[in-house]
Order: C-alpha cells, then structure tokens, then sequence
C-alpha cells in the first residue's frame, strides 16, 4: 500500500512560519488602532500572552499573576508570568486574580506598546518584585541519595510593539543589578519608527550564575516576534527543570 504524498511536498516550512508571524504581526497591528491608551494596553497583553499559551510546550503555563513566597511576601502583578504547571502544586485562582509560587517561576514580562525609558524603568521595578522573593529547594531522593536543585536564574523580560530609542541605547538601559535585569525581550516593529524591530537576548552563562554579566545583545530581525518565541522556547529548555517546593516551609504559614 503507497501513500500519497503529493500534499506533503508541497508544504513549506518557511511559508508555515510567515503564516504565523503574519498573524501575530497583524493582531500586534490591531491593537494600535485602540483609542484608549488602558484597552490599547490590555489588548497587546492579551496578544502577548496568546502566543505564549498557544506555542510554548504544555509543560510551561504562561498567565497573568502575582507571585507569592514561603514567607508570605508578593510580587507586584505580573503582565505574563511563565510556570511549572507539571510539579508545581500550589497555584491559587481567587476571583480571577492568579497567584503563583515563587519556585516555580521560569521568566516574567511586562508588555509596553513602546520601548523608552520610562517604561523599561518601569518594568526592571516589577521584574525585581519577583527577583527579590525568598524560593525554596526540596531534596529530591534519588537512587543514590538526595540532591537539591541549584536556583537558576529567574529571566526578566520586555516585549513591545516598537522602540523609541536606538538599539545602543536599549542596550545600555537594561540593567547589571541582576536584581533588576532585562535580559530577553522582543520589539515586535519597526512600524512609525526608524529604529529597528528586533529580539535582545543576554548569554547563557548568567544561567547558572547571576552574578556573571554580559551585556545584552540586540539582533535586529524582520520576523522579530516570532524569532523571539523561538529564543524563549530555547531559553526555557535551557533552564530545565524547576526546583522542588519545600511544601513545609510554606505550611509554616497555616495558623
């Protein structure tokens, strides 16, 4: 028995790939014709956040959220937050306000329309709410004994229908203070602005170490958006498995 191939030769995987970035080209686009600057907003967070949950692996959750720690401290609310949803057992929804552990945070992301310095002030301020929160790490027993997952970094991120300022400039903005830093992040257009669309991304290496930075690289690219999922995705297995929840630190807060 033959199967017809005739249908699959003429797929392209280039062709599949502009079909998506035109879409999510298009719904950034739509969201500038907005009159009011709160709908035009909500509307770019919304289209953000879409393209998280439609295309990132199912083990990762991409929501709004606060983050919360052990000790009882909470983040500011976060545009996107990107979580465990496989191992991560204590994820609160209370009249639709979403609240996650601190654990198993991957990345966050504050969504602007633009990129100047206001709005990266901004973001490197609700980025370092969920830096700054205390995580725990379980022992996990293995055959041979039992180990703790070392803490990666937490990666702070920026997305934005364009930019206001030059690439050299965003560069400059994005913070050392590990605390505070934007290290991936995508201006999704050049559209209304001579400055370039583009996705910025800071070398691996600070991964496994804070402490170790680099300066953050600004790749300008046509399909920006989307060559930015793609980096996130990458990113994300990079970063690999969350720790376990030390679950009596957080019963400590039954009273």
């Amino acid at each position: 028995m033959t199967t017809d191939t005739s249908q699959h030769q003429k797929w392209n995987l280039s062709d599949l790939l502009d079909t998506l970035h035109t879409r999510i080209q298009g719904e950034l686009q739509a969201c500038r014709v907005l009159a009011h600057p709160t709908d035009k907003g909500d509307a770019s967070e919304d289209v953000w956040l879409k393209l998280m949950q439609d295309y990132l692996p199912q083990r990762y959750r991409a929501e709004k959220a606060h983050v919360v720690d052990s000790n009882g401290e909470f983040s500011e609310q976060i545009d996107i937050v990107i979580f465990d949803r496989q191992y991560t057992p204590l994820i609160f929804e209370l009249r639709g306000s979403m609240i996650v552990p601190a654990e198993s945070v991957y990345a966050v992301f504050e969504v602007k329309q633009t990129a100047n310095k206001a709005h990266i002030e901004y973001a490197k301020k609700k980025i370092a709410s969920v830096k700054a929160l205390h995580r725990t790490s379980a022992p996990i027993r293995h055959l041979t004994g039992k180990n703790q997952k070392a803490l990666f970094s937490i990666q702070g991120g920026l997305l934005v229908f364009n930019s206001n300022i030059q690439p050299d400039t965003l560069q400059s903005y994005l913070e050392k203070d590990p605390l505070r830093r934007i290290n991936i992040g995508c201006v999704a257009s050049n559209h209304g602005t001579s400055k370039p669309a583009g996705y910025f991304l800071a070398p691996a290496i600070e991964i496994d170490d804070p402490s170790n930075i680099a300066p953050c690289e600004f790749y300008p690219h046509p399909k920006a958006a989307t060559a930015f999922l793609f980096k996130l995705i990458g990113l994300l297995q990079t970063l690999g498995t969350v720790p376990a929840i030390d679950m009596d630190k957080y019963a400590e807060k039954l009273i």
